[in-house]
């Protein structure tokens, strides 16, 4: 891949991951509900779950909705029901204070498994694909992948610190339930486009 091509993808991915969405309104919850340290698994399942799951739509598990449209309409169906689900976990998390008895936040597998049904990643990893290696071989993929690590774990780390800021800055359990309650929402409001469409 040319420097050229190579920059361009790396803005491309930076600018897609760092943007509002279902991802990062939860490692913001999660940061203010749960602190740094315990958001890193989060952290870590969206940093190398998303790069996998692109690598392997580069790959071919695209062919999937090729050979069988209804795959499409069930994977919206099932990532809406999965967002309303984590909404309702944001909205009812228990502050920082009660939190270790009542909640926790995502493991790495639950956060690297969210990816596929996450509207926005999927968009994401199509058009990187579709833009940055629209041959599909093995080495193009692999940058596309490895790009995607690298701005991951710039975006998990600021939206996750920027979520313990607010948590700190917020102080008592109930303006953090308010806070809960807006991120749920905004995290509803992320299945708004997938619908439009």
């Amino acid at each position: 891949m040319s420097p050229d091509l190579l920059t361009a993808l790396a803005t491309f991915a930076l600018v897609t991951v760092i943007t509002p969405g279902p991802n990062n309104f939860m490692l913001m919850a999660s940061g203010a509900n749960f602190g740094v340290a315990r958001t890193v698994p989060h952290m870590a399942g969206i940093a190398l779950g998303f790069p996998a799951m692109t690598f392997l739509v580069g790959l071919g598990v695209m062919r999937v909705f090729d050979l069988w449209p209804p795959a499409y309409a069930i994977l919206r169906i099932v990532s809406a029901l999965y967002l309303l689900y984590l909404a309702w976990k944001i909205a009812t998390a228990a502050p920082r204070t009660e939190s270790a008895a009542r909640g926790r936040p995502l493991t790495f597998l639950e956060a690297a498994g969210f990816q596929w049904v996450n509207p926005k990643a999927w968009s994401m990893g199509l058009s990187a694909i579709t833009l940055y290696a629209p041959g599909r071989d093995l080495g193009a993929v692999a940058w596309v992948a490895g790009i995607y690590v690298l701005v991951s774990l710039i975006s998990t780390s600021a939206w996750t610190i920027l979520g313990t800021g607010i948590g700190r800055i917020l102080g008592d359990a109930r303006r953090l339930r308010i806070f809960n309650v807006v991120m749920a929402i905004l995290l509803v409001a992320t299945l708004v486009p997938v619908f439009l469409a």
